[in-house]
Order: C-alpha cells, then sequence, then structure tokens
C-alpha cells in the first residue's frame, strides 16, 4: 500500500500528463500557475492598507491563508499524494471559514446567534466537522467547495441592491465574469479531458488558477466595501483603481475617507 506521502496517491489526477515537462513535477503548469496566489495575498495588502492599519487581523489573516492555498494547491500538483490533495482542500476550506468569521455581514446571522463572537464558534465547530466529513470521499470535495461560490454570488446581489454605487456594481461584474471563466476552466478540464487530451491542450486547470486568483482580486475589495459600510460607520468606503482610473487594465481597492465630524 502506498504512502499517503507518495507520488500520485491521491484520488484524483487532473486532465494535464504527469511528469512531462519535469521528472520532479507531475503536473508542471498546473503547478507553476499557483504563483498567482503569490502575487495576489501581498497586492490585496498593499493596496487596502489603509482599512489594514484600521482593521489588520481580518486582512492579515486572509492574505497568510490565501499564501497557504497557494503553496499547498503547489505541492499536491507537484506530487499528486493524498495528503497534498487534502492539505490543498483544507487549506481552501479554512480561508473561507475565516473570511465568513469576519466578514459576514450580522444583519444575516441566524436568528439564534447574537454577536460576532458566536458566530465566531458556529463557523469554527462548522469548520471542525467539515474537516473531518473531508477525509470520507475526498473525491467529492472540490465540488462542495465550489457550490459555496453560490452562496457567495448571493450574498453579493443581496448587497449590490442596496447599493447605489455604479462603481461597485461594475467591479462585481467584473468580478462574476472572472469567476464565470475559471469555473468553466475548472469544469472544462474535470469533464471534458478527453477531448483536450486529444487536441493537445490539457492545461484548463492551471488556467483555473489563474483566474480565480483574478476573481479574489475583485472579491476580496468589494467585501471590504461592506464590510466598512456595516462595521465601520465612521469611516466611508470608496473604491478606487490602481494605478489610475485612466489605465486600460486597473485593479480595485478600498480608500477610506476621513472620519465623519461628530457634533
Amino acid at each position: 500500500m502506498p504512502s499517503i506521502f507518495s507520488y500520485q496517491s491521491a484520488e484524483v489526477d487532473w486532465c494535464e500528463s504527469n511528469f512531462v515537462r519535469s521528472a520532479v513535477i507531475a503536473e508542471y503548469y498546473n503547478t507553476i500557475s499557483n504563483v498567482s496566489f503569490f502575487i495576489l495575498s501581498p497586492a490585496l495588502l498593499y493596496l487596502n492598507r489603509q482599512y489594514c492599519q484600521k482593521r489588520a487581523v481580518p486582512l492579515y489573516f486572509v492574505s497568510g491563508l490565501l499564501l497557504l492555498v497557494g503553496l499547498f494547491s503547489m505541492y499536491f500538483h507537484m506530487t499528486l499524494s493524498y495528503v497534498g490533495q487534502l492539505l490543498d482542500e483544507l487549506s481552501i476550506l479554512w480561508t473561507l471559514a475565516v473570511a465568513y468569521s469576519f466578514w459576514y455581514p450580522q444583519c444575516y446571522f441566524p436568528k439564534c446567534i447574537k454577536t460576532r463572537r458566536h458566530f465566531f464558534w458556529l463557523t469554527g465547530t462548522t469548520t471542525v466537522i467539515s474537516t473531518l466529513m473531508s477525509f470520507v470521499k475526498p473525491t467529492l470535495n472540490a465540488y462542495a467547495l465550489n457550490c459555496i461560490a453560490f452562496h457567495l454570488l448571493y450574498l453579493t446581489w443581496r448587497e449590490l441592491k442596496k447599493c447605489n454605487d455604479k462603481r461597485v456594481h461594475r467591479m462585481a461584474a467584473v468580478m462574476v465574469m472572472w469567476w464565470a471563466l475559471a469555473i468553466t476552466s475548472w469544469i472544462s478540464d474535470r469533464w471534458l479531458c478527453w477531448l483536450w487530451q486529444a487536441i493537445n491542450f490539457p492545461y484548463f486547470h492551471s488556467f483555473w488558477h489563474v483566474l480565480i486568483a483574478m476573481s479574489l482580486l475583485y472579491c476580496c475589495p468589494l467585501v471590504i466595501y461592506f464590510n466598512v459600510s456595516y462595521e465601520m460607520p465612521s469611516f466611508k468606503p470608496k473604491l478606487e483603481y490602481w494605478p489610475s482610473d485612466s489605465w486600460p487594465v486597473v485593479v480595485p481597492y478600498v480608500a477610506l475617507e476621513e472620519p465623519h465630524k461628530q457634533c
């Protein structure tokens, strides 16, 4: 019986052919495409530094976990080991759990939950149970994690109904576009592998890594924008673009306007 750390001991093998480009990296392009997460994490911290100065813990936690997502995904695709697969999936689960814990609006809390502290306990307990369940049928983990995106899209729709800022609506539309391209790439690699191998282009999972990072580059400022609106009432969030509004390709971030003077 192979060790859970052994190469190709995972229950999942993606479409890219193994050990073609390197003798030590199983899926070469699926591995190196995770560099996008190493760019995403510091970019979020740098661009949203005003928010970080006021509420450092949430963004540092999430950015740090996104680095781990990239690192563990890189390890998984390099080895296709069982441990690598679980680390890859569980790092995503815990990143989502931390993001929900810090940023989920209190107006959507279940009626039995009265405070943010109680919500921490709820998400923590749910995440521990989900972590244990992930060992039961690891091949289903990725599908379950992707389903969470639909809840996030629903929350975004609810918030946009309350928001009149056209920039926010435009940023949400771009985020959804990147996500749609990302999930299409993921599904294509999973279900249409025979087609891509037939035309010698089995690289759609590597596209998924880059495209989902792009989606998160828009998603995180959107979440921060709403978080400031709810939990930092003395500040007004303002959506800005880097390097400037006039550039054809821009990256969004949230700036905080000066605190309102209290009478």
